[in-house]
């Protein structure tokens, strides 16, 4: 959960920490000056880049938005390919995801993605050397999707995403302050700057087991279901679940991220042998490979995104001219 003091500007917290805010919004626009002078060097990669990104810090649900809009570029005929830092995992080489890669070397939101959408995916803090690593290997890829990334100014884009959740700007302030890794409004890094207030998410009306295997959540109901979640919001998910006419004898929140293997997940699933365990896609790339044991009784759950017509249409529109003119050049 965000600390409390980032929805007030008046608690005696806020107003301790506006002094170091202030000082991180000068180091901030200093190093974007940096950028806009060239004295640091944002470098252009040969294929057009969307950057989905947040201005709040934590997570608002950018995974998600990555994988619909991966499809949807398959869908259009493209061969998107996807970067991103890998948070979470050990160590910090440049990798691209192969069939053999774990979430503790490449982490679990990567893994997530080059398995369910089967598109080439790249991970690295360095986002720049991300791409150009993907290239490198699958050098068929004409579209790039940078999952986060917007304050990595370095890497040049062609669109960029900002999403927010129900939090809006919180207070308004700058961390540590407030939630805000920059100011908003934002100074735009591209021509095209689309912004997402609100995206209606829900749960499909099926789970899927390690193999791939449907089960309509419907003739689950009589079942016994745990519940488990280690996302930023573990709560949503459990409510979702139930809002589905789920009975979930627990609900067991874990963090965003989290290392299953060091957790005592392990004792919970031992305990209950004859249950089944719900979960999100992010978990279970993870548990279903640590605890192949288990994996028979645990089942993951999509997130579903509804966007807004509107920006689909502006995103596709975008997408189409970048992609005619790099044939074009």
């Amino acid at each position: 959960m965000p600390p409390h003091h980032w929805l007030s500007r008046s608690h005696p917290l806020t107003l301790l920490l506006r002094p170091v805010a202030w000082a991180f919004g000068r180091l901030r626009a200093l190093r974007e000056r940096l950028y806009d002078f060239n004295i640091f060097r944002t470098q252009k990669l040969p294929v057009p880049v969307v950057v989905i990104g947040n201005v709040l810090a934590g997570g608002v649900g950018k995974t998600p938005l990555v994988m619909e809009l991966v499809r949807r570029l398959v869908h259009m005929g493209y061969q998107p390919g996807v970067v991103a830092r890998g948070y979470g995992r050990k160590g910090k080489a440049c990798q691209v995801v192969t069939s053999r890669s774990t979430a503790t070397e490449v982490g679990d939101e990567p893994l997530l993605i080059a398995q369910v959408c089967q598109v080439p995916v790249a991970v690295a803090p360095n986002r720049v050397q991300a791409a150009k690593a993907l290239l490198a290997a699958h050098p068929q890829c004409n579209v790039l999707i940078s999952d986060d990334g917007l304050q990595h100014l370095a890497l040049g884009r062609d669109i960029e995403i900002v999403l927010f959740d129900e939090r809006g700007v919180g207070n308004n302030y700058l961390l540590p302050a407030g939630p805000l890794r920059e100011p908003w409004p934002r100074k735009p890094r591209c021509k095209t700057h689309l912004v997402l207030n609100h995206v209606t998410r829900s749960l499909a009306d099926y789970a899927l087991d390690e193999n791939g295997q449907r089960y309509p959540l419907d003739t689950l109901k009589d079942q016994i279901l745990h519940a488990l979640a280690g996302i930023a919001k573990p709560e949503m998910f459990f409510q979702m679940l139930r809002d589905q006419g789920l009975a979930l004898a627990s609900a067991n929140p874990y963090s965003d991220h989290e290392d299953f293997v060091k957790s005592n997940i392990e004792k919970k699933l031992v305990a209950s042998p004859s249950v089944l365990w719900l979960c999100t896609e992010k978990d279970a790339v993870k548990l279903w490979v640590s605890f192949p044991e288990h994996a028979y009784r645990i089942l993951a759950v999509p997130l579903m995104l509804d966007l807004d017509a509107t920006f689909l249409s502006v995103f596709d529109v975008t997408i189409q001219s970048l992609i005619l003119q790099q044939k074009t050049v």
